[in-house]
């Protein structure tokens, strides 16, 4: 008998003894994913914005910097930890930068269609009341685009979660590292666990988003109405 199943029923789906025993380690693990996911968000969002701000006045970068961001989402996560490695240890930036290069496609794509989505008289009568490019911009078109730029925040959001437990193979996984012991341990509980909590930060966090897209956008509200 292995010294998992001598104090946890090692066979079960779910040991609540073993989550009782574990709760604080549970919980860093989660504030560890959290933290992880909310970095990666927030630091595409702040590279995706100008980013989306300048294909949409260049019309021409559109399509470059939509093919660099393609191909960005398309590289495998153990390849891009692999290529890190050398030059950024076993650290959170490891795992940050991977995921925040996977947010940028969705994200960059978002924002230029909310902004493609600004009716051109609105345009017109910002700059008739003396509005330069960009007060129009920060005072017109981006909260007239926030609909579509939330809605990508949330994809991006809900995407980056459910990859962050890949990250536990660079020490740096949240809840992926419940995962792994699970499979090392040929151990279902914490496995379950962290599959568990996992889907359940995504739906709160898209729950979430979509409070802040309602509150921060009531026009949509009423247009859909």
């Amino acid at each position: 008998m292995s010294l998992v199943s001598a104090a946890y029923d090692g066979g079960a789906l779910l040991d609540w003894s073993w989550v009782a025993d574990h709760t604080d380690e549970i919980w860093f693990r989660t504030r560890e994913h959290l933290a992880l996911t909310g970095w990666a968000v927030l630091l595409g969002i702040l590279i995706a914005l100008p980013l989306a701000v300048l294909v949409q006045r260049r019309r021409r970068l559109l399509g470059p910097v939509l093919a660099g961001t393609g191909v960005l989402y398309t590289i495998p996560s153990l390849a891009a930890f692999a290529l890190l490695l050398p030059f950024t240890g076993l650290s959170p930036a490891t795992a940050v930068i991977p995921l925040t290069t996977y947010t940028l496609l969705i994200l960059v794509r978002n924002v230029v269609t909310g902004l493609d989505g600004v009716a051109p008289e609105v345009r017109e009568a910002a700059t008739g009341m003396g509005y330069g490019p960009w007060r129009r911009l920060a005072a017109v078109e981006l909260p007239l685009a926030l609909p579509a730029a939330i809605a990508g925040v949330r994809i991006a959001t809900v995407t980056t979660i459910g990859m962050v437990p890949v990250a536990a193979l660079v020490g740096q996984g949240g809840l992926g590292a419940l995962m792994l012991d699970g499979f090392d341990r040929d151990f279902q509980t914490p496995l379950t666990v962290g599959i568990v909590l996992t889907v359940a930060l995504a739906v709160a966090a898209d729950a979430l988003l979509l409070g802040v897209q309602r509150v921060a956008t009531p026009w949509s509200r009423r247009a859909a109405v």
